[in-house]
């Protein structure tokens, strides 16, 4: 078993005390922590060992992207300056002409600059299947398998075209019965329910203005019979309120909880248009918030009442949304973006630098349903971690160096472990070539504009 020791850095546990070490070490034993403390590590572990002397650097639980849409990797700046109805409306026809080889492509290069924003854990909304598009699903777990992140894929559907009264055009949606066929197979062939998963697969309607009401509780029946988690969009915008309002007579919230789209095994990318009854509901259920303050702000969404949420109890993580929507694709900049928004909307004491830190690593574990694996650097979970460099010119003369990552420039990655495993060492992706990816990505934009 291999053993890695990280020593001589300030580390922020992010367990449940806000444990920090000005001076201290992680020792990793295989894909696991072994050790986290002050001071270097017990010199009886030294031998064999690869010593990684992180002297001005931060050391952090590998951060926790809880929505993504990685195919938009491909569709990045198109309708610059659209709200979410209208910017889904000018890209629907483009992303009806994907097909597997592509999204491959694509959510290599996203999970690729995720990784080098300290991301471990991917979370992926997919929700376009044209026919004949190939095993889009597979092609999304080979990508992460390339890059070597762990992915929480959702195998998504949208059955509600436009001539039914939805907003996506009716050729890229499919049946009620064939989403909810195609659902059960992804999870079947590729979800891992053990502890050390590098793959799970939730059901993953898309949102109450692409998916009938069938399709939903249909969904939420399933998920619960076959173990899996649940995912969709809700209430993201003043549009979709409204669309609720006129079609259902009611919220988002209470909409989705009448189809049984509340609770510990659920979360809603978003949730910026919360009334107080929903965010009680919210936290008296444990239905979990992906936050991705980027892209909310990107398409003038608003901004969501995270602080509300969190007071209450319910557990929020952040996102990076598909980045068609969020150009960067950079999780540890949604830490600081976070922190700024928070304190737009409740007070410049409403978000610490720690919250954000906190939302991005522990409240994206709590969100998944992986608490108990990821999220914190405590002895006994899986070695993801993040190393980062915070004593170059960006950074050097801030002195506390959660603020270094929490409200400076991005800082560089000294190491990023999944499971143990080097995938960033030197602020370079050491599992793939970053140029082919690039090239790759390039020729893939080119070609599925052209299908227009």
């Amino acid at each position: 078993m291999t053993r890695t020791i990280i020593e001589h850095a300030h580390i922020a546990t992010v367990d449940t005390a806000g444990t920090e070490h000005h001076d201290g070490h992680v020792v990793i034993e295989g894909a696991r922590i072994a050790a986290v403390g002050a001071g270097p590590a017990d010199p009886a572990l030294r031998d064999g060992a690869d010593i990684v002397d992180a002297r001005g650097c931060l050391v952090t639980p590998g951060l926790i992207n809880t929505h993504h849409h990685l195919y938009q990797w491909l569709t990045r700046g198109y309708a610059q300056d659209a709200i979410l109805f209208d910017w889904l409306t000018a890209l629907y026809p483009l992303w009806s002409r994907i097909d597997a080889d592509l999204t491959g492509v694509g959510a290599a290069g996203a999970m690729a600059v995720l990784a080098r924003s300290g991301c471990t854990t991917v979370g992926d909304h997919h929700y376009v299947f044209p026919r004949g598009s190939g095993d889009i699903v597979g092609a999304i777990v080979d990508a992460a398998s390339t890059v070597g992140v762990r992915l929480h894929a959702t195998r998504g559907s949208m059955d509600l075209g436009a001539s039914q009264g939805g907003l996506p055009p009716d050729s890229a949606v499919e049946t009620t019965d064939a989403a909810l066929a195609a659902s059960q197979e992804a999870v079947e062939r590729y979800h891992d329910p053990s502890t050390d998963a590098m793959v799970r697969i939730a059901i993953a309607p898309c949102s109450p203005f692409s998916v009938t009401a069938d399709l939903l509780r249909e969904s939420a029946t399933m998920a619960r019979s076959l173990g899996v988690r649940l995912h969709t969009h809700a209430s993201e915008t003043v549009e979709e309120d409204a669309y609720c309002a006129e079609h259902f007579g009611r919220t988002p919230t209470q909409y989705l909880e009448d189809l049984g789209w509340l609770g510990d095994d659920v979360w809603m990318a978003h949730a910026v248009h919360l009334d107080a009854p929903s965010i009680a509901r919210y936290a008296a259920t444990g239905t979990g918030v992906a936050h991705c303050p980027s892209s909310n702000g990107r398409l003038a969404a608003g901004i969501a009442p995270v602080r509300a949420l969190l007071d209450a109890g319910a557990p929020v993580g952040l996102g990076v949304d598909g980045a068609a929507s969020n150009e960067s694709g950079q999780l540890g900049v949604e830490i600081r973006e976070a922190v700024l928004m928070g304190r737009l909307r409740t007070g410049s004491d409403s978000m610490s630098v720690r919250d954000g830190l906190r939302m991005a690593t522990m409240g994206g574990a709590r969100v998944l349903g992986r608490e108990q694996e990821i999220g914190s650097l405590e002895p006994g979970k899986l070695a993801d971690i993040a190393v980062w460099q915070v004593d170059r010119v960006e950074h050097a003369g801030i002195l506390d160096p959660v603020a270094a990552l929490g409200l400076g420039a991005l800082p560089p990655l000294k190491r990023l472990y999944v499971g143990g495993r080097a995938v960033v060492e030197n602020a370079t992706l050491v599992t793939a070539d970053e140029d082919r990816l690039a090239r790759a990505v390039a020729a893939a934009s080119v070609a599925l504009a052209e299908r227009l």
